[in-house]
Order: C-alpha cells, then structure tokens, then sequence
C-alpha cells in the first residue's frame, strides 16, 4: 500500500499569482499546486484540501484551531503524513501554534513559498516536494510540527524568519535545523523532545494578547495602553536578558495584578535570565512584581503559547505551569 499524504492549502505567495490587478494575490488552490509538481506523485499517493485562500498575514487563531481539526480528519482517514502550505510571513507562529494543539505522531510539515510562481526561480515547486518527502518519512514521525524550507528542517518551536526576501530566509537561530535533505533523502541529526499539546476546547474564548516591545528610554506607557484597550494577557520583549526601563517597571507591575504577563528578550534568542540582575527593571524585579518568564521562547512564540492558553479557558495560575517546560 502506498503512503497517502495530504497537502491542505491555505493560500499564501505559494499560490499567488497576478489576477489582472497591481501585484500577485492567492490564487492557486492546493489541487492546482500539486498538479504543477508530477514529481510528487513519485513519493506518496497524494490528497488535497483548498482549506483557505489567504494571505499569510490575515491568518487567525479561529483558522489554525480549525486546521488543527482538519489535520486530524485527514490522518483519521488513512493519511501517513500532512503537509500544510501556506503564506511565510507567519509560519512561525502557525507551525508553533498547531504543534501545541496536535498530539500526533505522524509527520505534520509546514512549507511555503519567498518567490511566487510568476517569478524566475519561483521555490514553491521544490518546497513543497521536499516537504511531502519529509511527511511521508518513517524517521520524521514522533517530532511534532516542522518547517521545511530551502532543503532544511526546522522544529516549530525552534525556526524563525530571518529575512523578508530571501529563499534562505527561515532558520533555528537557537539550535540549527534539526535535518535537511539530500538527493530528496530525508535526514534527522536531532530529535527534540516531545513536550505535551494543550488540551483543544470545542468553542476557544476571545482573548486577544498584546507583544510590546521594549526600547532605549521606554517609559512603559504602551503597556499601559494595552490594558486600557482591554487585553486579556501581554508578552513583553524586554531588552537583553529581560530588562525594562525604572518607570516602566511600575507599568508591569501595574499590567501583571490584572492580566497574565510574559517577558520573552526582543533579541528573539538565549533564554530569559532569572537570577542575575537586581536592578529596578531587572529580571529579578519583574519577577517579583508578577510575570511570568517565557524562558527560550522568543516573543511571537510566547504570544502564541498564551493566546491558545487563554483561548482554552487556563487561569493565571496554570499560565506560569505552561511555560515551564520551555524555561520559563
């Protein structure tokens, strides 16, 4: 019997073409993406779902909870393996995202595209075959969600968007890709441990979270703001190992008594320090004044971990026990 592997398309400059209109715009379904690339059919029998027509960046929670479901029928249903195509700007949210909310040990693999398909050298075609590649691995099982881009394999929690342009622009600053792929061979050099998916809800709870970032003379103010326009929690990008300025200490301290607050680094990588600094504004002090620490997660990542958290219905309590795993 041969490995059945299911592309579900969510649009994205993967299926983006020119419709007449100034620039490309998703066009493409996933039927379409599939048929433009025979050599797939050499791999795996292949299934597909037009699941969305969008943009990476008009994504939602409300979709990805609702792929999560979709990707979980198509493995019910016999598939050995998912690969989900969708828009760069923000696989690495969607990938971390659908890691946290599926318990699957088949291979579930995020891809897309930096060139659209009326450019020269456009890479769509070459992703998305190593990307069924790798769904339709044996040694790809049992390693929660990745991103295949340019031949290389990154675990969700790991990759990051480095460049706006670049085919090369997806990398794992923090440990490398965990593989790559050669001669259309998959390779696996590290296997990351399997950290427990949140427990899916039927009818998630809006609760939007605010990312601030923190800057040089930053007095705190927009943190502020986020809890005047109602948010249910904050990440904050502290500078460094997880500082803020003196005044805006008081604004965390202010935020963290009424909604759950995370301090992830604005450098995007190295873990949150803990017990270093004891400076007003330090990691020591914002702790003490009640956030949470998102540990090695970078801001994007911990703003997905609590927004599902919250959207689950988790109380302020069970927020801090989320983020231990990852450091925090």
């Amino acid at each position: 019997m041969s490995t059945v592997v299911h592309v579900i398309a969510l649009g994205g400059t993967i299926a983006m073409t020119n419709t007449g209109g100034q620039g490309v715009v998703p066009a493409l379904s996933g039927e379409m993406l599939v048929t433009a690339v025979p050599a797939l059919r050499q791999v795996a029998e292949i299934g597909t779902t037009s699941f969305r027509q969008l943009p990476g960046a008009h994504l939602g929670f409300g979709d990805l909870e609702a792929l999560a479901g979709a990707i979980q029928d198509a493995l019910s249903a016999g598939g050995q393996g998912v690969v989900v195509t969708q828009g760069t700007d923000t696989i690495e949210e969607t990938a971390f995202a659908l890691d946290r909310l599926l318990d699957v040990d088949a291979p579930v693999i995020v891809t897309g595209a930096m060139r659209n398909p009326t450019l020269p050298g456009a890479d769509g075609p070459a992703n998305l075959l190593a990307a069924v590649q790798v769904a339709a691995s044996q040694i790809a099982r049992d390693l929660g969600v990745l991103v295949v881009m340019n031949d290389e394999i990154h675990a969700a929690r790991f990759v990051r968007k480095m460049h706006t342009s670049s085919p090369a622009a997806f990398a794992s600053p923090l440990m490398g890709p965990i593989g790559m792929l050669a001669e259309g061979r998959v390779r696996i050099i590290v296997r990351p441990e399997r950290i427990p998916a949140l427990r899916r809800t039927e009818a998630a709870i809006e609760a939007p979270v605010a990312l601030v970032t923190f800057g040089l003379g930053d007095d705190g103010r927009m943190l502020g703001a986020a809890i005047d326009a109602g948010f249910s929690g904050v990440v904050i990008e502290g500078m460094g190992g997880g500082h803020v300025s003196e005044p805006a200490a008081d604004e965390v301290g202010r935020a963290a008594q009424v909604v759950p607050v995370i301090l992830a680094s604005r450098t995007g990588t190295g873990e949150v320090l803990r017990e270093t600094y004891g400076f007003v504004g330090s990691e020591i002090d914002l702790q003490r004044r009640g956030v949470v620490r998102a540990g090695w997660l970078d801001g994007l990542k911990a703003r997905v971990l609590l927004s599902l958290a919250l959207r689950g219905g988790a109380e302020r309590e069970a927020v801090a026990r989320l983020f231990a795993p990852w450091g925090g």
